[in-house]
């Protein structure tokens, strides 16, 4: 079933696929959109019911024209599918959402699979260089200077021509402006990692940036029993690069909390 789930002062687009069991809620990165999930559905529908969104900005979800947080449209969504208790399957922007949540709320998180994830509060997460020649692309509005230098940081796994990480990137970069001024961050949670107390699986992309390479493993060594998982081909991508591996990864989370 989709729908339009109300957020605060907006709406998202939502995907409930129904079913009995514990749901699992896939959180997308910012390099994409809900779609990105698309090649896990068919493994995962068969024993799960899934709950996926388009965060504000991002796929069919319109752009936000007031202010907002991450982690109260994940509350809102939750309470829209009534909810109480999840596994969360979050990738990069997404798994700091989920994050967010299992620190404010854990009683609605019964496990934590991470996928690339970033997290405020990491020192040295963001590249300088990057962020200048973003900005410099920007305000050319070159967008596909902004598409093949998302390409080069985050896909350097991909084969050329790497077309559907570039037709997700193509309809993600949008969002990252349109969203600037209008989301509003939470409390940095990196030095809070430690007060985590749900089973967490990390899964880092040996070929990601080598910045968030670098946090992924300083979370994992901050997050109680977390489990990281290395991927040798992976990159920015890990649904589009190694969606087998990351079906297992999240089966096998789901099977402990069941």
């Amino acid at each position: 079933m989709e729908t339009r789930v109300k957020v605060g002062n907006g709406e998202v687009w939502a995907q409930d696929t129904g079913g009995d069991g514990l749901p699992l809620v896939l959180l997308h990165p910012g390099v994409g959109d809900s779609r990105l999930f698309d090649p896990l559905l068919p493994a995962l529908t068969r024993a799960h019911r899934l709950i996926r969104y388009d965060a504000r900005g991002f796929g069919r979800s319109a752009a936000p024209t007031v202010p907002y947080t991450q982690l109260a449209d994940l509350r809102a969504v939750l309470d829209h599918f009534r909810v109480n208790r999840a596994v969360l399957v979050g990738s990069s922007m997404g798994g700091e959402t989920a994050i967010a949540l299992a620190l404010d709320d854990p009683g609605r998180v019964a496990a934590l699979a991470l996928l690339v994830p970033g997290v405020d509060g990491y020192p040295g997460l963001e590249a300088p260089e990057v962020t200048e020649e973003i900005g410099v692309l920007a305000r050319a509005g070159d967008m596909d200077g902004l598409v093949a230098l998302a390409l080069r940081v985050w896909g350097a796994a991909g084969t050329p021509p790497d077309t559907e990480a570039e037709r997700t990137l193509r309809a993600a970069v949008p969002a990252w402006f349109t969203t600037h001024g209008h989301e509003v961050r939470g409390a940095a949670p990196y030095d809070r990692l430690g007060e985590l107390d749900v089973p967490c699986t990390l899964l880092l992309g040996e070929r990601d940036q080598p910045e968030v390479v670098r946090c992924n493993e300083a979370m994992a060594a901050r997050i109680p029993g977390c489990r990281l998982l290395r991927h040798p081909d992976c990159d920015h991508f890990p649904t589009l690069r190694a969606p087998e591996a990351v079906v297992g990864l999240v089966e096998e989370l789901a099977a402990e909390v069941v």
